[in-house]
């Protein structure tokens, strides 16, 4: 599965070994969060009285998040996704570490899944937020892994020539990339912060 990019792009390297590592690590989070999650959903089915672990206060609420019509934006459960999505980025990030080549258009191929995912779970942030008015841990755990992913994968594009951009962009692609996944999950953290303000100041 070679291609005309970088070796570091396909998968050998340096370079190579940091996204795979990135791919597996998040790839994992973010299966194990929608494995819970279609666990608890599963189980709350069977018994309406159930209660997941996640659910320990009327913020902190994974039963609301999951009772909503939010929880099933395609029909089915939305971890359904996660499992396979999650799977297969964690396999890529495995194939990449045991040396796979991958070629130019399946990077952007990733590039652009790992967007519509980054976007997908801003959305199901804005929708739990301030219209459910709940939160549930474990999908914000699967935010804050896409997140990561989503930028991850495009500074690494970027780095390897995957995606054309300036010299000076390309320099500063690795050295700067915990940049904008910080910022990005600090201000999800700031809303999930001032969103349920009134609530945080009656914890002791």
């Amino acid at each position: 599965m070679t291609g005309g990019v970088r070796g570091g792009a396909r998968g050998g390297g340096r370079g190579g070994a940091r996204i795979g590592w990135l791919l597996v690590v998040t790839g994992a989070l973010g299966l194990l969060s929608s494995f819970v999650i279609t666990i608890d959903k599963i189980r709350l089915a069977e018994n309406p009285d159930f209660v997941p672990s996640c659910s320990i206060s009327p913020v902190l609420s994974c039963t609301d998040v999951m009772r909503s019509a939010q929880a099933s934006v395609f029909g089915f459960p939305n971890p359904v996704i996660g499992l396979v999505t999650y799977a297969a980025v964690a396999a890529v990030g495995l194939g990449v570490l045991a040396g796979a080549r991958y070629r130019r258009w399946f990077w952007l191929g990733l590039n652009l899944g790992t967007l519509a995912g980054a976007g997908f779970c801003m959305w199901l942030m804005t929708q739990a937020l301030y219209e459910i008015g709940a939160l549930c841990l474990w999908c914000a755990l699967a935010w804050a892994a896409t997140v990561v992913l989503f930028s991850y994968v495009t500074t690494h594009n970027v780095r390897h020539g995957v995606i054309r951009a300036p010299r000076g962009v390309v320099a500063a692609a690795w050295e700067f990339a915990w940049v904008v996944p910080v910022v990005w999950c600090g201000m999800i953290a700031l809303l999930i912060l001032t969103r349920f303000w009134s609530y945080w100041q009656t914890l002791p």
